[in-house]
């Protein structure tokens, strides 16, 4: 495939993607993201690899960008950017515990979890939904493809639905931006 064309293809198949992420499911999620945001609850952000990196930019976005007069600030915490603490957990608990022993130590009843998996089935993803369950936190999923394991195991999942990582990372990043403007309260007139 020539440049050129690999160039259309790729925007030609992102923009439907994008049509065809569901709009009611990013409306339920940032419904639950501005219930964290008023009621001072803390919102922990996490996943691997790209989408560590999305978590990342999520953690920087809705902590600084969605400050606003009439709402407390957004408590966000990311659990992959303390590499001391992630690589202890990784070294003596094993790889798949890196979220989930952080989310037992900080997580508290009502707070929210934003987990990060393009396919849905990363381990440590995985098993750090299941403590914040444990904990009594509502958990939301970022993920992609059919939406793996992840899908069935959040309270909320956000399906990309598509079965490229790199449009599925994409999308995340439109959806965090999309959803911090949200909480900043910016709309677009009609």
């Amino acid at each position: 495939m020539e440049t050129y064309q690999y160039i259309e293809k790729y925007f030609t198949d992102l923009k439907k993607v994008i049509d065809d992420i569901p709009h009611d499911v990013v409306a339920a999620v940032y419904d639950k993201l501005d219930e964290c945001q008023r009621s001072g609850k803390t919102l922990f952000v996490f996943g691997n690899g790209g989408s560590a990196s999305t978590a990342s930019h999520i953690i920087c976005d809705m902590g600084k960008n969605t400050r606003g007069s009439e709402k407390p600030r957004m408590k966000v915490i990311g659990l992959n950017d303390n590499m001391a603490i992630f690589s202890a957990y990784a070294n003596d608990e094993g790889y798949d515990r890196v979220f989930a022993e952080q989310l037992i130590s900080l997580g508290q009843e009502g707070d929210m979890v934003l987990a990060i998996s393009g396919s849905g089935n990363s381990p440590n993803v995985l098993e750090g939904v299941k403590a914040a369950k444990q904990k009594g936190m509502f958990t939301i999923g970022f993920t992609g493809y059919a939406g793996g394991k992840l899908k069935g195991l959040v309270d909320l999942a956000l399906v990309v639905p598509v079965n490229d990582m790199e449009q599925v990372e994409d999308a995340h990043m439109i959806l965090d931006h999309l959803i911090t403007g949200l909480l900043r309260g910016k709309r677009y007139d009609a």
